[in-house]
């Protein structure tokens, strides 16, 4: 007898870049993966070829490499999306790596300043040309080359629904991705192409146990399901919405944050 067929690959045949696909690097030899580079390793074990992108070129490649453990092709890219000629490039050059483009992750964020008195003019510019800018410049490359059914993914965070992280720049900017989104998916659905966040909420990456260190609190929120969540965990809501299994979707945010925006 045999058993049942096993599903076809979410990504087969996809060719997805991933920016931000490095990890931090951490001293911490039981540090677990950053959310890039676990969507990057999730999309080529479902059958997509991935270009790795990150400012941190050691990164981008350890990526790469973990995505070729996985029998996946990759490509390795280094570069700022944050300015307007190299997130262009930086599209074309994944395309031209990967013989075509249908997928775009956008995981790039930092946080500057603290509260409104501790946060300068140039810590909110910083802030909001690595978390909306960036984002704007490498979905307005991509829309204008996707073919229709490609998607893009922009990766948010619970702070942009709810404030919490104390940084003002972070939890703004983190907002104003929600409508970037929107305008995305409602000028690019004409094309057939998709366009949603996913919001992850208390994660534990590499960034996250730095983020612990400097709020021992954060280990005391209240999530309902009792715990942090994993980049893994991420990287599967990412790849849903990269799929045609979520071909009906787009235009909407989904929270990966174990119920802690209910409370």
């Amino acid at each position: 007898m045999t058993g049942p067929a096993r599903p076809a690959p979410a990504l087969a045949g996809r060719k997805v870049l991933v920016v931000g696909a490095g990890t931090r690097p951490s001293a911490d030899p039981d540090a677990p993966m950053g959310n890039g580079r676990a969507v990057s390793v999730l999309a080529a074990r479902e059958g997509a070829a991935v270009a790795c992108l990150d400012v941190d070129e050691a990164a981008a490649r350890a990526t790469a490499g973990m995505v070729e453990a996985a029998r996946g092709e990759a490509a390795v890219l280094v570069g700022d999306v944050a300015d307007p000629d190299t997130a262009s490039s930086c599209v074309e050059d994944a395309a031209r790596a990967l013989g075509g483009l249908d997928g775009l992750v956008l995981n790039v964020g930092i946080g500057r300043g603290f509260g409104l008195s501790g946060t300068s003019a140039e810590d909110w510019d910083t802030a909001f040309a690595v978390n909306v800018r960036a984002h704007f410049l490498a979905a307005r490359a991509a829309v204008d080359r996707f073919e229709p059914g490609s998607s893009i993914v922009f990766v948010s965070s619970v702070a942009g629904l709810r404030p919490g992280s104390g940084i003002p720049s972070y939890d703004a900017s983190k907002a104003a991705l929600t409508g970037l989104c929107r305008h995305v998916a409602l000028e690019a659905g004409r094309q057939g192409i998709r366009a949603n966040v996913v919001a992850p909420g208390l994660i534990d990456t590499p960034l996250g146990r730095l983020a612990s260190a400097g709020r021992p609190s954060r280990h005391r929120t209240p999530v309902p399901l009792g715990r942090l969540g994993t980049a893994a965990e991420v990287a599967e809501a990412v790849v849903y919405l990269l799929s045609d299994r979520a071909s009906y979707v787009t235009g909407q945010v989904l929270a990966v944050d174990g119920g802690l925006t209910l409370v």
